[in-house]
């Protein structure tokens, strides 16, 4: 009977470490925040507005991304699920109708009024003091294949990022096969491209040889597109916003999703 009790006391121990152990792991269980995207999903009691992209994104220490009509960016430390802004939000200052000012506002509070986050998957809750859920978002994959893409902001070569020339286009479409292929404003191109992770390497372009008189300048454009494909070292992609940088983190160019019709 005393050994049959000494094995009963030594099972139930065992379950009960096995347990704690397991309480433990499921405290101490978080998802790292550095080198994710997000898109704003949800607003507790408020729609979003139609057409609206906000977007957050962590890496390297700071927090970036859009609020909806205006780029802001700041500093973050995360330690299991607790967050908390390191420095106050820069951002730029344009103005945007009523109710898109309106809802970057309540964002913008929610973002810095979050002490801790609860990841599930592709959701990322902002959690207030009292747990309450402040903002949902939804994770952006990073996945470039089989995404269309067209250019907004081109490297000029002359440490710039200037707007793409009226009346033309460039576009980037990223192939299954590793190939990268679109307009550069003028002519046709296509280059093999290398992707680990977030990083990301352009080989050498081939390009169709027209000529384009109209309109000015895109021949220039071209070939400063195409020495900015050369330069690209990562990719991050921010909700409809694709920022492909050098490896001193510079812009190379700036594009946006295209969807299909």
């Amino acid at each position: 009977m005393e050994s049959g009790h000494r094995i009963g006391v030594g099972v139930l121990l065992a379950a009960g470490l096995l347990a704690a152990c397991g309480t433990m792991s499921n405290a101490d269980e978080s998802t790292s925040l550095d080198g994710t995207s997000w898109v704003l999903a949800g607003l507790p009691a408020r729609s979003l507005v139609p057409g609206t992209s906000v977007t957050l994104q962590f890496a390297d220490g700071r927090v970036s991304g859009s609020d909806g009509c205006n780029r802001y960016g700041g500093g973050y430390a995360a330690t299991g699920t607790t967050l908390q802004l390191t420095s106050q939000l820069a951002s730029t200052q344009m103005a945007c109708p009523q109710e898109i000012m309106e809802q970057a506002r309540v964002y913008v509070a929610a973002l810095t009024g979050a002490i801790s986050y609860r990841a599930n998957g592709d959701r990322l809750e902002l959690l207030g003091p009292d747990g309450a859920t402040l903002a949902t978002l939804a994770a952006v994959a990073q996945t470039l294949a089989g995404t269309s893409w067209r250019a907004t902001g081109i490297n000029n070569g002359r440490q710039a990022v200037v707007s793409v020339v009226n009346g033309s286009t460039v576009t980037m479409n990223f192939g299954a096969d590793g190939t990268a292929s679109g307009s550069a404003g003028c002519n046709r191109y296509s280059a093999p491209y290398k992707m680990d992770g977030r990083n990301i390497t352009f080989g050498q372009a081939a390009v169709t040889r027209m000529m384009c008189a109209e309109p000015a300048g895109v021949m220039e454009q071209e070939q400063q597109f195409l020495n900015a494909l050369s330069t690209v070292a990562t990719s991050r992609i921010e909700g409809d916003r694709l920022e492909l940088r050098t490896a001193e983190d510079a812009l190379a160019a700036i594009l946006v999703r295209q969807r299909a019709p």
